[in-house]
């Protein structure tokens, strides 16, 4: 017995194991609770963009479809319309004869979701996806859902998985809108995660139903066990982060078998000196300095830097910079423009800000209402380095590097 035990040491286990600890919830809301609430907000989300509720269809996107099947599985369950009262406002979860917008049609393609399955199972996105693209799978019971784990195993699951509120979620839910949006016209693709795969700074899995992005890892460091190992921040698409260590996410994307590694996407180029008839989508990347008197900008001026990407006039857009507090309530000047086309500009803007992420201005100012605000757009990064990290998104070869503040330099991976 004492040899089976010789590879494990509990303190690590114990460690490992605090990774994933759930924290209390304020208000009493479980886990399960939370991701319930924010599948619905989601849905509310398509309904406030589209002004209509998702809808079945070959015609209609493949998430738009999987909202409304989702839905369809909120109405059903007495718990989740329980744990959404008072949060309708839209009437979403009301029967949906009442709004006359269900056929038979509809019915049936939600039928395989109540056949054999308990109210409280709710399937994954994986699952609604696979049912929506029709996939059958060998020796599958087609009455019984794929992936759609027991109380128990939802229960487990929830004791070690520590989540808790991205305060900065405004950087990352652009990324995530551009992904399944470019999953949707399949820019983007998904592969089966192999075990024990290398996972890198900006990788994008899906993880239980989830789209999850690797956004810092720490510096690496050797466990108790003499292995490699890093502290990630890693960001879930409804919201909320965690630590974890680099094992303990690959022991998540292991253990489950629907997981996925989302693919880059085949951007074409970047940039171009022509514009070509019919481009739809064309600007410039600006970067702009502050001219304002505060002593830390002024001590500073040289590497603080606003980064932005615009379809329009870049003169026009900063004429009033000094009440705007975009613009830190003082002018700027115009240091560098690159142009380009062929490009989906705020994909861009967000591949750039992520980048740079670690280097973000923290500074609260107050606008001429007297409210606080946050500038998000400004960095403290060297010219040069910019233009170097531009010269790299023109090369493809971005996602192999990453921005060091503390030398101020950029890296590879």
């Amino acid at each position: 017995m004492k040899d089976d035990m010789s590879e494990i040491d509990l303190d690590e286990l114990r460690s490992e194991l605090d990774d994933f600890a759930l924290p209390e919830k304020a208000g009493g809301s479980s886990a399960r609770e939370q991701r319930i609430i924010a599948g619905f907000e989601e849905i509310e989300r398509f309904v406030e963009q589209h002004g209509r509720r998702p809808e079945h269809g070959e015609d209609r996107d493949i998430f738009e479809r999987l909202y409304a099947v989702r839905l369809e599985r909120l109405r059903a369950s007495q718990e989740c319309r329980e744990v959404l009262k008072g949060r309708d406002s839209r009437g979403l979860l009301r029967s949906a004869h009442a709004h006359g917008t269900e056929t038979g049609g509809v019915q049936e393609e939600v039928a395989e979701y109540r056949v054999g399955a308990a109210v409280e199972a709710v399937p994954s996105d994986d699952e609604l996806l696979n049912a929506l693209r029709g996939e059958d799978v060998p020796g599958h019971d087609l009455t019984q859902l794929r992936h759609v784990r027991s109380r128990e195993e939802i229960r487990a699951a929830e004791e070690v998985a520590q989540r808790n509120p991205c305060n900065d979620f405004d950087v990352f839910r652009p990324i995530f809108e551009v992904v399944q949006h470019e999953l949707a016209t399949g820019k983007r693709q998904t592969l089966k995660y192999k075990d024990n795969a290398d996972v890198k700074n900006g990788d994008l899995f899906i993880l239980d139903g989830q789209k999850v992005i690797v956004a810092d890892m720490g510096e690496p460091f050797v466990s108790d066990y003499g292995r490699p190992d890093r502290r990630l921040r890693v960001i879930y698409d409804n919201g909320t982060e965690s630590d974890l260590l680099v094992r303990s996410l690959q022991r998540a994307l292991n253990k489950d078998k629907a997981s996925r590694r989302i693919t880059e996407p085949d951007l074409g180029p970047l940039f171009s000196d022509e514009e070509a008839e019919g481009d739809l989508s064309a600007g410039v990347i600006y970067v702009l300095r502050s001219l304002s008197e505060n002593s830390f900008i002024a001590k500073n001026r040289s590497v603080i830097h606003k980064i932005g990407v615009t379809g329009g006039d870049v003169g026009k857009r900063i004429v009033n910079a000094k009440k705007d507090p975009t613009y830190l309530l003082a002018d700027v000047e115009v240091v560098e423009l690159f142009k380009l086309v062929h490009i989906n500009r705020k994909l861009l803007e967000a591949m750039i800000h992520k980048f740079f992420a670690s280097a973000r201005l923290d500074m609260e100012l107050k606008d001429r209402f007297g409210g606080q605000v946050e500038p998000r757009e400004w960095f403290l990064v060297p010219l040069p380095v910019i233009e170097e990290a531009i010269q790299k998104l023109r090369e493809g070869s971005i996602g192999n590097y990453r921005y060091d503040p503390a030398t101020a330099q950029i890296v590879e991976v």
